[in-house]
């Protein structure tokens, strides 16, 4: 029997594969196709998502494969700029704020890391056609196979269109935002000068123009009518559309496809030991980029809990994935559905209506805007301030090595103390974290060397100046477990760790509980 089974091998399956994977335990990955999918969907994604990829491992071979993109531009049929989003080229995670990305790089790489673990199999051509809870987990039936595979849990990213959501019943909560589009993508062949995300929101034509990493753009075009689109394919009233952007001597036409974008959220995401994620859990439309990034949060609030139970802690902590992930996902979704209506509106009226209050508001304020996403519903945390919300990455330097934080001293939980003014921990306090497999740092002042980390760029400095707390513990996922305004509070703030994520008959040793 395996610890998991993972059914679908996109991003999110992938990820969900490795993190378990990378966690010890024996993973199965059950993917319908024979091959990759290989053409890209997703396009964008943002630092909290370059981070999980970075605790993977295969952040810096990403890297020459993708485009930081600065800003993205809302514009009217007259050009007139409506709204504009700014992105850091060093967000609060440490890492750029917006990559723009061709997914089939993505696959290939994350397939290479999943295929070095010993620990996980990968199954192609292996369609899922029935699954039966047992006593001890949920046998899985593949098409044309005689043996059911048997798995203590299953992780379903098997897309919009789930198997596994409609074989449990699962029903879906419908905004009722949906509309029809051609996405055209391109491989550039020579130098081109075209936007690198704009969308173009001109009632006679809405257009998305997106960057796809360094040697691939996309333009999508809403349609009237899905009807519309085997006409609207062709070739040749293809490059008529695209002509005053780039012509045949700059790209090569890669693929013609229709999309029609959902607003969609499953009403349960966990059915026993089977839990959805990704896009069978939700589905978002895609002005704001984070269908995919929403997918990897779910694999890795997911994989640490899954991690906690399969080492002995109760399963009822699998309850808080949906209860912190869905208030998330609905945030994301409603703000995607309020630009999506600027983007798709049609009525010239309404769009010069429009037009105008957009121009106003930013002669008005004269920012660029950030976008802001929420923290994390309630679950696996407490309640003092700051919890539930992502903890930041600095670049820090312990004993002569300099990074990021979790490049120099790794990933899980992690309790940071602020020690600028020589306050620290107590031994049993520290012994009490090592048993919960929960890493102890002190924050020094920068001229310390000898002990504790250094603060290279102020980062967790800032954070414990602007908050007032003394003390913040975080998660594998990288939101905040608790914080504690004193030292003291601290063994009260593990505890209750302990009860969530402890092996119920006994406590657990260094190394035995949620590894980093």
């Amino acid at each position: 029997m395996y610890d998991v089974a993972v059914i679908g091998y996109g991003p999110v399956g992938m990820a969900t594969a490795a993190l378990l994977g990378q966690a010890g335990h024996d993973v199965v990955v059950l993917e319908r196709y024979p091959t990759l999918y290989n053409l890209p969907r997703a396009a964008i994604f943002d630092d909290e998502t370059m981070r999980t990829f970075d605790r993977l491992g295969i952040s810096r071979e990403l890297l020459p494969t993708l485009h930081v993109q600065r800003n993205y531009e809302w514009r009217n049929g007259a050009g007139e700029l409506l709204i504009e989003h700014d992105f850091a080229a060093v967000g609060g995670q440490g890492w750029a704020e917006w990559y723009m990305m061709y997914q089939p790089y993505l696959e290939d790489t994350l397939d290479s890391l999943v295929r070095g673990l010993e620990n996980v199999e990968i199954r192609m051509d292996a369609r899922v056609n029935g699954l039966r809870n047992t006593h001890h987990g949920v046998d899985i039936q593949v098409e044309g196979s005689d043996t059911a595979v048997s798995a203590r849990y299953v992780v379903a990213c098997d897309g919009g269109n789930s198997f596994t959501r409609t074989w449990l019943g699962v029903g879906q909560d419908d905004y009722g935002f949906s509309e029809p589009w051609m996405v055209c993508d391109f491989r550039l062949t020579g130098p081109t000068d075209i936007p690198k995300a704009r969308q173009v929101c001109d009632p006679k034509q809405p257009v998305s123009i997106i960057s796809l990493g360094p040697r691939h753009h996309r333009f999508s075009f809403m349609l009237d009518s899905a009807d519309s689109f085997p006409v609207e394919r062709e070739p040749d009233r293809v490059w008529a559309r695209v002509a005053d952007h780039i012509g045949r001597s700059q790209a090569e036409l890669v693929r013609v496809a229709t999309y029609t974008f959902r607003s969609l959220v499953a009403e349960h995401w966990r059915s026993g030991r089977v839990l959805l994620a990704g896009d069978a859990a939700h589905q978002m439309p895609p002005f704001l980029g984070q269908g995919m990034c929403s997918g990897i949060r779910d694999a890795q609030n997911i994989a640490f809990k899954l991690d906690a139970v399969l080492r002995g802690a109760d399963d009822a902590l699998l309850d808080t994935y949906q209860s912190e992930r869905e208030p998330h996902v609905r945030a994301i979704i409603a703000k995607g559905i309020e630009l999506g209506r600027v983007q798709t509106m049609r009525d010239p009226v309404a769009a010069a209506e429009r037009d105008a209050r957009l121009i106003a508001l930013r002669e008005a304020d004269g920012r660029p805007e950030k976008m802001r996403f929420p923290g994390l519903g309630p679950g696996l945390r407490d309640e003092s301030p700051q919890a539930g919300h992502l903890m930041p990455q600095g670049r820090v330097e312990s004993h002569g090595t300099e990074g990021l934080f979790d490049e120099v001293l790794g990933r899980g939980f992690v309790l940071l103390v602020d020690g600028r003014a020589g306050a620290s921990l107590d031994a049993s306090t520290t012994e009490a974290a090592a048993r919960l497999g929960v890493a102890v740092h002190h924050l020094t002042d920068r001229r310390l060397t000898t002990e504790g980390i250094t603060d290279v760029g102020g980062v967790y400095g800032r954070w414990f100046d602007g908050t007032g707390r003394a003390a913040v513990l975080w998660r594998p996922d990288f939101y905040i477990f608790g914080t504690t305004g004193v030292l003291s509070d601290v063994p009260a703030l593990l505890t209750t760790l302990a009860t969530a994520v402890e092996p119920a008959q006994a406590p657990a040793t260094a190394g035995e509980g949620i590894r980093p």
